[in-house]
Formats: C-alpha cells, structure tokens, sequence
C-alpha cells in the first residue's frame, strides 16, 4: 500500500465525494512566475479559501507528509481539504474554481476544448520556467531596486541602467 493510499484509507471522507471547502497550493518560493502567481492569488476575491504554501518547505512536508514534496517543486500541485491532489493543468483549473471572478473561466477549462488550453497554459509556464533555470538553482532570484529594477502594478517590471553620475561605477 502506497504512502497515498494509506493516507486515504486512513481518512474517514471519501476524496471522491467531499466537497472541496479549502485548498493548499504549493508553489515554488525560488520562482519569480511561481512567487507572482502567489501574489496574484493572494489578491484575488476567493469562494473556497486558498493556502498559499512553499512546495517542499517544512510546512508542506508536516501538512501533506505523504506527498512526494519534490515532484512539487516541478509541477504545480493543490491539494483539497479532503485529501484530493490535482496537478498540473487540473491543478490551475481548480485554483481557477476556488476564485469569484475566475470561476467562469475554470468551468470553460474544464471542457475537453478547454482542457487543451489549460493544458498549453501549464507547458508554456514550464517552459518559460525551464529556461531560467540554471544548474545552482533559479537564474535571476530576486530583482533588486538598487541594480535598476522596479515594479509597477500597471506596467510590470521595468529595467533603468544605474547611473554613472555619482562615480559609483567601476571602469576598466
């Protein structure tokens, strides 16, 4: 018996059958997409509540111990209140659900039309993520104000160059 299917056979509610009232997406805290998505969520007027939670971080390891945490951290995982597990495409189109305004939406996803979309949405993140990752982790982290990054809610990130005026760049 799998460590999945003893944590089910151990929950009195059947995953199948429960109503969802609360779900966990697990996100990868190194990832800018990741980290803004998080903050789009966050944002967003909800009809189930959402826990944000870092994927493989000590609160999702002592939350959800039978998960593999490390397949987490590749591809997007939500886990409902009664022990439901939806990943990749599945998984946005259930956080699409839990949220007022885009709730619409997922049940458009959720076609066999839509779900080719839902599913063309999840590879292109993937790939957009694979390709700023770099062999000691994510490329770029964290942008910081002081090396010409801001960010505007309109706009989006913007890069200025700093500025030599105060002698503060080296020369060759």
């Amino acid at each position: 018996m799998s460590a999945v299917t003893a944590h089910r056979a151990a929950d009195d509610r059947d995953a199948a059958r429960v109503p969802v009232r609360r779900l966990t997406v697990l996100y990868d805290a190194h990832c800018a997409l990741c980290s803004f998505v998080r903050d789009w969520l966050a944002r967003q007027p909800q009809l189930v509540p959402l826990d944000l939670v870092p994927a493989a971080s000590p609160e999702a390891g002592a939350r959800f111990p039978w998960l593999d945490h490390r397949a987490t951290l590749e591809e997007i995982t939500v886990v409902g209140d009664g022990g439901q597990v939806y990943r990749g495409s599945a998984a946005w189109i259930v956080t699409l659900w839990a949220l007022r305004e885009h709730r619409p939406l997922a049940h458009r996803l959720s076609t066999p039309a839509g779900a080719k979309l839902a599913k063309g949405a999840v590879l292109a993140a993937a790939k957009w993520r694979g390709a700023r990752r770099t062999d000691t982790g994510w490329g770029g982290g964290v942008y910081y104000s002081a090396d010409g990054w801001s960010f505007h809610p309109r706009d989006g990130w913007s890069y200025t160059p700093p500025s030599c005026a105060d002698g503060a760049c080296a020369t060759d």
